[in-house]
């Protein structure tokens, strides 16, 4: 009874710095992103350390738990600052490359790789997806989900239909790129999760996009 306490501090306390460890407050830092990951994961690792070890053994579980857990998120969280930053300084401009702390979003304008209504990616646009590849291989420990996204012009099954089969043709880009299927999922999400206001030509650009998000699997 008595390690209940502790725990759930510990649990708390891993919420609490999940909300305060924020790498986003240090953009110039290249390491923010280990750092957080590495305190995240040893909290993490220590509560669960604990919780699986026996009433005798808590302690030392929690000790071992928090020492893997910290190696662990330290070292995803250093793949994701060097792939997000080898991907900035590789993409075309209008494309953001956003990093969460424990999966990337690279934020692609669909006007960058398709025509007015078109799921077919244009081959004279397909070399920022060729770059997105390269670097999936590179990094191979993660699983990717393509989202398309649209505005709200139309109708709302017209533009389901077409943000399915945009993000279906992006993976398609990336596998013939030789990134593995089994590590792809596209989804269409149509005009269900804009960025923008629709009410503006510039809002309504904005929420016309395809998102790869790459979660680490390790």
């Amino acid at each position: 009874m008595m390690m209940k306490t502790p725990l759930i501090l510990a649990a708390a306390g891993t919420l609490f710095l999940t909300a305060c460890v924020d790498p986003n407050a240090y953009p110039d830092d290249p390491n923010a992103r280990q750092r957080s990951g590495a305190v995240i994961g040893g909290i993490v690792g220590a509560v669960s350390g604990a919780a699986v070890s026996s009433d005798d053994d808590r302690l030392k579980g929690a000790i071992i738990g928090g020492a893997l857990g910290a190696g662990t998120g330290a070292l995803i969280g250093a793949d994701l600052d060097r792939q997000a930053a080898e991907l900035r300084g590789s993409l075309n401009s209008n494309i953001s490359v956003i990093n969460h702390g424990d999966y990337l979003v690279v934020q692609m304008p669909q006007d960058l790789l398709f025509a007015v209504d078109s799921a077919s990616v244009r081959p004279d646009l397909r070399s920022d997806l060729y770059t997105v590849a390269s670097s999936l291989m590179k990094y191979p420990n993660s699983r990717i989900e393509v989202i398309g996204h649209t505005d709200n012009t139309g109708s709302a099954a017209y533009n389901q239909d077409l943000s399915q089969r945009r993000a279906v043709a992006v993976a398609g880009v990336l596998r013939e790129s030789g990134v593995p299927g089994a590590r792809i999922a596209a989804y269409g999400r149509g005009e269900d999760q804009p960025i923008a206001s629709n009410l503006t030509p510039d809002g309504r650009a904005k929420n016309r996009r395809v998102e790869i998000i790459i979660r680490p699997t390790r």
